[in-house]
């Protein structure tokens, strides 16, 4: 901020100067180049501030350099007479050099004023504290879309250029639309719809297909999904709108974690199905409220059957480690109380009739010690 107000001085100090009096053709030159050197960085300091690319805001900079130059000197009329001077005739229209610099000038002074005024709008929406962040979201694409409309029209109309020569085009145009950029097109309104409905917001953890990860920002055309492992998958927008989506954060961020144990028939049912309350609660993504729950399912082939049922607060963070961590918990308390995890038991029968039966290991057991 400071960077801007003093080169914003340095402007004013120098337009001062070169308006106050009648100076020689050599100090008009340096009082010039001074004036568009500072109107140049001052552009450059508002360019950047708002994140500009760095090569828009230099080619802004010099249009601008060039200008109060030209008009320190002399004014543009013998540049801009120059450029008319370079050029030909097709049918009735001329296109010149001073043509294409306008369009070129136009088309890149109106990019940087889209930029900005996307920044000015980004940042006014996201001051909003009414709005939630799809409906944030949705205002932000809506008024690029509009900004860009009237930017184009703007410089249409700038330019000179009559709209009734695009008549022609109109019905190529129109079957490009139809057959090239229909999914494009798809793609955009699908997004809009999105977030609209806002059955999908950034934060939110969805699965489709064989994506699972939260949504870190929808865009024009794609929605960007991350993965647990960091991958970044960019799924179409209109495949969320016509494939069924799984959101596990839609209305209530909680999510129902499902753990499988199993007990030998031996075991006191009462004690193991309190040590696996005991595992869950010591977990620290689990949470207290709803409460973990413990299911007797079946009474199986080989083992009682039963089911642990814990909530967590954040599937973004994964599931896979929650189960990891509780069924550790539950190995570890299993082992000083005796109980065992039942596999099947295997029986060899040798020719001589001798047999040997292979029990499993009880949990914590380490086998025979090497001799």
């Amino acid at each position: 901020m400071c960077d801007i107000v003093r080169h914003l001085v340095a402007v004013l100090a120098l337009a001062l100067v070169a308006q106050g009096r009648a100076w020689g053709a050599l100090a008009d030159i340096v009082v010039g180049v001074a004036l568009g050197a500072a109107v140049a960085r001052l552009a450059m300091q508002l360019l950047r501030g708002v994140n500009l690319a760095r090569w828009l805001a230099w080619a802004v900079a010099a249009i601008l350099f060039v200008a109060v130059l030209s008009g320190s000197v002399g004014g543009l009329e013998p540049i801009t007479a120059t450029l008319d001077a370079i050029g030909f005739s097709v049918g009735r229209r001329r296109l010149s050099l001073l043509a294409l610099v306008s369009t070129l000038l136009t088309a890149v002074v109106l990019y940087a004023v889209v930029r900005i005024a996307n920044k000015l709008v980004e940042h006014g929406v996201g001051q909003a504290r009414s709005l939630d962040p799809a409906q944030k979201l949705l205002a932000q694409k809506l008024a690029s879309i509009a900004v860009v409309i009237t930017a184009f029209f703007f410089g249409i109309d700038l330019l000179g250029i009559d709209l009734t020569t695009f008549a022609i085009f109109s019905g190529g145009l129109g079957l490009a639309v139809g057959f090239g950029l229909q999914k494009t097109v798809g793609n955009l309104i699908a997004g809009i719809i999105l977030l609209m409905d806002r059955s999908i917001k950034p934060g939110d953890v969805i699965v489709v297909g064989d994506s699972f990860g939260w949504v870190n920002k929808i865009g024009v055309r794609a929605v960007s999904v991350i993965t647990r492992d960091g991958k970044e998958h960019l799924i179409p927008n209109e495949i969320l709108m016509t494939q069924e989506v799984e959101n596990w954060s839609f209305s209530d961020r909680n999510v129902r974690v499902r753990i499988p144990v199993g007990v030998g028939y031996e075991t006191d049912l009462r004690l193991a199905q309190k040590l696996m309350l005991q595992a869950a609660t010591e977990s620290p993504r689990v949470l207290r409220s709803p409460a973990p729950n413990v299911w007797l399912i079946s009474y199986g082939e080989y083992a009682v059957e039963h089911e642990m049922l814990v909530w967590i607060s954040d599937p973004e963070q994964g599931v896979g480690n929650v189960r990891s961590d509780l069924l550790n918990r539950l190995w570890d308390l299993f082992a000083d109380h005796g109980i065992r995890i039942p596999v099947p038991r295997r029986e060899v029968t040798f020719h001589d009739g001798s047999k040997v039966t292979k029990e499993p290991p009880a949990p914590g057991d380490r086998g025979p010690e090497p001799g």
